[in-house]
């Protein structure tokens, strides 16, 4: 697969960069965020980000831990405004995107409220849009047969495991029917086998919903497994330095793993993180057991 290292803004941003419309999910034009600008503290968290993510997109966020994947997610969720540039989500700005709750978050802790049933903290973001009752808990039953936890809605949170609790983290961020998900390592916490059926779900759920992902993860086969493309970041301050196309196709099985296809993209992954000199939690982790092993 022929890389594109010398236009990869180009073509992050796609054929239409430079205005506001264009029908995307979302629209970042020239980005840059500076923490405490002015000060000797000022730290350049992103320079120059350019992005579009299309209707029903699957994107994938990576990079060296610190160099902004994180900042670019709450940039497009508007929790932050950029020092420069422009964000757009779903041909509004970013800001009143935010407020007409355009997009559901999940994160990497389930973020759930114990004093509440499960079917309850589903229903939460529609008590916030003041959906009637009978409606509020329709929806949440139907955002719970999706993850499938439908005879888990009385339970309290605490009684689940880990990956049925994200699970119905993202029933609660897809209840409002948001046309985009921001996620940030929300598989982070899980062991590897349920990690692994979380990927399959979300795709599935993403499938059936239609839903644009944008999603920050420091995992390769993870990048590589869920996207359509996979935006590789520099260290601080963090610019995009290359667009992986991934060619897997849309329907992704377990057995997607095995397939030479998969292991080549992990491949041109690891290939542009090497070149902007990053190293993933993988690699580091693949990297201390070989010194381990060499030191016995």
């Amino acid at each position: 697969m022929t890389l594109d290292r010398l236009d990869s803004t180009a073509r992050a941003a796609g054929p239409t960069a430079g205005g506001a419309l264009g029908g995307q999910a979302v629209r970042v034009v020239g980005a840059s965020k500076t923490f405490n600008p002015g000060t000797r503290n000022s730290v350049d968290a992103l320079v120059d980000i350019t992005l579009d993510v299309a209707p029903g997109e699957f994107v994938s966020l990576i990079g060296p831990s610190g160099c902004g994947k994180s900042t670019l997610l709450r940039l497009i969720a508007n929790l932050i405004e950029p020092t420069r540039g422009e964000v757009w989500v779903n041909d509004k700005p970013a800001r009143q995107a935010r407020i007409d709750q355009d997009y559901g978050m999940a994160f990497q802790q389930a973020g759930l409220f114990d004093w509440r049933t499960v079917v309850r903290n589903v229903e939460l973001p529609l008590e916030l849009k003041r959906w009637d009752k009978r409606k509020r808990r329709e929806r949440a039953m139907e955002m719970l047969e999706l993850v499938k936890l439908a005879e888990f809605a009385s339970h309290r949170p605490w009684q689940l495991s880990g990956g049925m609790q994200q699970r119905v983290a993202i029933a609660r961020s897809l209840a409002a029917a948001p046309a985009l998900l921001l996620m940030d390592e929300p598989f982070g916490a899980l062991d590897e086998m349920t990690r692994e059926h979380m990927q399959v779900e979300l795709l599935r759920i993403c499938a059936e919903t239609g839903t644009s992902v944008v999603f920050v993860t420091h995992s390769i086969p993870e990048a590589v497994f869920l996207s359509d493309r996979v935006v590789v970041m520099s260290p601080r301050p963090g610019q995009i330095t290359e667009v992986v196309d991934i060619g897997l196709g849309h329907e992704r099985t377990l057995d997607t793993r095995e397939q030479p296809e998969f292991y080549a993209r992990i491949t041109d992954v690891r290939e542009a993180l090497r070149g902007v000199g990053g190293a993933t939690d993988d690699e580091l982790a693949i990297e201390k057991a070989r010194r381990a092993a060499e030191e016995r």
